[in-house]
C-alpha cells in the first residue's frame, strides 16, 4: 500500500527557520548502541538542506563530508547552508550541522544540470541471489536466537539489535557466522531499500534516502578480517558519495562493500549501490576510527 516511508515523513524532514537555515523536525528514528547520532541521518539531512538551495532541475552528483564532533541524539540539529557557487552547469552548496553552538559536521555537495556524453562505462554488477530468496536481518537474528547454546551476553546483544527500529530493509547475501571469530575477507553484500513507499519524485529525495542507507553497517566491513577482537570505539571520520544514474531508494538495490586497507586505528571502506537491472547508481567511500581490545574475544557459545 501507499504507506509513506518514515525516512521521508520524519527522519529526513527539515523545518525551515530562515533562508538557508533549517532544523531537523523529525525524531532521531534510530540511535545506534553508541548512543550517538547515526552518521547516515546527518549526511541525509545535510543533503536535504543543500537541495533546498538549488533549482529543481539541478541534481546532486557528489558530496564530501567530515564528522568533526559526536552528535547528541537528545537535541535538534541546525543546518546552515552557504551558496558557495552557482554556475551554468554546476552549483556547490556548503552545509554546516550545529549542536550546542558548535559544528558537528561539515559537507560540500555539488549539483549538475543534466548533460549527455558519449563517454560512458561502468563495472559489472556481482552475480548474487535475488532478494526474494534471502532472509532479512531480523529473520537471521531470530534464527540465531533459537540456538540454545548461545552465551547469554550475546543473546542480550542480539535481542537489543532486534528491538532497534531501523527504517530500512536489509538482506545480507552471505551473512557471517556470528559464532565464529575466524577472519573473513573484508567484503560484504546486502540487498537494501527504504521501508515504506517513496514513489516517483524529485531524484534528490531518493539521493537523500540513499545517503542515509549508505552509512548503515558500512565501516563494519573493515572489521571482518579482525573478528577476534572486541570493538572499543568505532566512529566515522568522513563520508563521500558520487551519484551516477537515477534510482528508486524504496526499490531493492545491491550494496557491495569492501575495505581495501586498515591501519593506524583507521579503516577505509568503499561501496557501490547497484540497481537490480545492473546499472551502477551510487559509489561511496568512508574512513573511520577503529579501536579494539588487544585481547581476543571469547566464544559466543
Amino acid at each position: 500500500g501507499d504507506l509513506r516511508s518514515v525516512l521521508i515523513t520524519s527522519v529526513l524532514n527539515l523545518e525551515p527557520l530562515e533562508v538557508d537555515l533549517f532544523r531537523c523536525a523529525g525524531r532521531h528514528h534510530w540511535v545506534p548502541a553508541t548512543q550517538h547520532l547515526f552518521g547516515g541521518q546527518i549526511v541525509g539531512q545535510a543533503l536535504v538542506a543543500a537541495a533546498h538551495a538549488v533549482s529543481r532541475d539541478e541534481q546532486v552528483h557528489s558530496l564530501h563530508c567530515y564528522f568533526v564532533r559526536t552528535g547528541d541524539p537528545k537535541v535538534p540539529v541546525l543546518y546552515e547552508v552557504e551558496r558557495t557557487r552557482t554556475g551554468k552547469s554546476f552549483s556547490v552548496r556548503s552545509v554546516k550541522a550545529i549542536q550546542h553552538g558548535k559544528p558537528i559536521f561539515t559537507c560540500q555537495a555539488s549539483f549538475q544540470l543534466s548533460q549527455g556524453s558519449p563517454v560512458q562505462h561502468q563495472f559489472t554488477m556481482p552475480t548474487v541471489p535475488p532478494p526474494e530468496e534471502l532472509l532479512t536481518q531480523e529473520e537471521l537474528i531470530q534464527k540465531f536466537l533459537q540456538n540454545p547454546n548461545m552465551a547469554e551476553g550475546y543473546r542480550k546483544h542480539l535481542t537489543k539489535i532486534q528491538a532497534q527500529d531501523v527504517p530500512i530493509d536489509i538482506k545480507p547475501v552471505n551473512p557471517p557466522d556470528i559464532f565464529s571469530s575466524e577472519p573473513q575477507e573484508p567484503k560484504q553484500l546486502f540487498w537494501v531499500r527504504a521501508r515504506g513507499y517513496i514513489g516517483e519524485t524529485d531524484m534528490k529525495v531518493h539521493c537523500c534516502v540513499a545517503a542515509y542507507i549508505s552509512d548503515y553497517a558500512f565501516l563494519g566491513t573493515a572489521l571482518l578480517p579482525h573478528r577476534q577482537y572486541r570493538i572499543k570505539f568505532m566512529v566515522s571520520l568522513d563520508h563521500s558519495m558520487w551519484f551516477h544514474a537515477p534510482f528508486r531508494a524504496d526499490h531493492w538495490m545491491l550494496y557491495e562493500c569492501e575495505s581495501p586497507w586498515a591501519g593506524g586505528c583507521r579503516g577505509l571502506v568503499q561501496g557501490r549501490l547497484w540497481r537490480r537491472d545492473g546499472v551502477l547508481a551510487v559509489t561511496c567511500a568512508q574512513e573511520g576510527v577503529i579501536r579494539v581490545e588487544q585481547t581476543p574475544n571469547q566464544s559466543k557459545l
